[in-house]
């Protein structure tokens, strides 16, 4: 596989307004986005910190995939997210590998990403994400 970077960590919150002033006024970081995803029943803050984004999420559903996250580990981190070249490959390289996928196939995410997880059942309790940015190639 071909990581080119740590995308983002995504950190689930319970409200989001509370943990961007937390970000902002205790961090000294600045949310430059905030955006719903309204297929993954979502709505997301982002910061950069260095060369890496920290995404808030707070559910918009408590039967969507970040609320049913809260209700059963509590509010903390929640995937890691890692920059991909050409993701439809990898996912099909990852298959090959045994490697449990969420996604199949790519879909859209935050910031226009094409976006796809890895089962944490084949990662080492860890929920990864893949990530690749087509509009800027």
């Amino acid at each position: 596989m071909e990581i080119t970077h740590i995308e983002h960590i995504g950190i689930a919150v319970q409200n989001l307004n509370e943990a961007i002033k937390f970000y902002e006024n205790v961090l000294g970081l600045k949310c430059y986005a905030i955006e719903e995803v309204k297929d993954q029943r979502v709505k997301t803050a982002f910061f950069m910190v260095g060369q890496t984004k920290i995404e808030l999420l707070e559910t918009t559903d408590p039967e969507g995939p970040i609320g049913k996250f809260i209700e059963k580990k509590g509010e903390g981190i929640h995937h890691i997210a890692f920059a991909v070249k050409n993701i439809e490959n990898q996912l099909q390289t990852l298959q090959q590998k045994e490697i449990k996928l969420i996604d199949n196939q790519p879909r859209k995410g935050a910031e226009g990403l094409d976006i796809a997880f890895l089962h944490p059942k084949s990662t080492f309790g860890v929920l990864m994400e893949l990530c690749e940015n087509k509009e800027n190639k």
